[in-house]
């Protein structure tokens, strides 16, 4: 691998995860009736992701779908199968009851997706345009219809949100 490959995977995976981080900063932003800082926070993060997609594209991280589908089925079952099993297990040897349990929310949220991103394989051309919603609590994601309770941690259905 090239210098300049390591360091596009690195800028690719430090933009990802400033993203995130300052998402979760504008959500506390907004907590805080702190709305110009919100809105700074939103910005810079979609910023990010610019700058993370631009970098992936340059590492050719992106095929078609029937590769995305199958690159993300792997991803995903590794993660339940290998990552956060391994994870669940540390958190819980260290007694870190908070850890262990969003880990294995995580772990479990992980097959449900996998499951989706299988079905969307067997027919990607038509597989069905649908509302997908998501279990703030836990990311449990069910299409079309909220449940009364999230299967994975409990939640309840106005802890649900559709998503874009």
């Amino acid at each position: 691998m090239s210098k300049t490959e390591k360091n596009l995977k690195e800028a690719f995976a430090g933009e990802s995860m400033a993203n995130r981080r300052y998402l979760a900063f504008a959500r506390r932003a907004a907590d805080e009736y702190a709305e110009g800082v919100y809105k700074l926070f939103m910005a810079v993060a979609e910023a990010e992701t610019v700058h993370a997609l631009k970098h992936l594209s340059q590492l050719k991280g992106v095929k078609t779908t029937e590769e995305n589908l199958r690159q993300a089925i792997a991803g995903e079952m590794q993660e339940f199968t290998k990552m956060y099993p391994e994870m669940v297990a540390d958190a819980k040897a260290e007694g870190d009851k908070g850890a262990e349990i969003t880990l294995r929310h995580a772990m479990e949220v992980e097959k449900v997706h996998h499951a989706l991103f299988e079905k969307a394989l067997k027919d990607p051309k038509n597989f069905p345009v649908q509302d997908y919603y998501i279990c703030s609590a836990c990311g449990y994601t069910v299409p079309k219809e909220v449940p009364e309770t999230c299967p994975v941690c409990g939640a309840v259905k106005k802890a649900f949100y559709k998503a874009i």
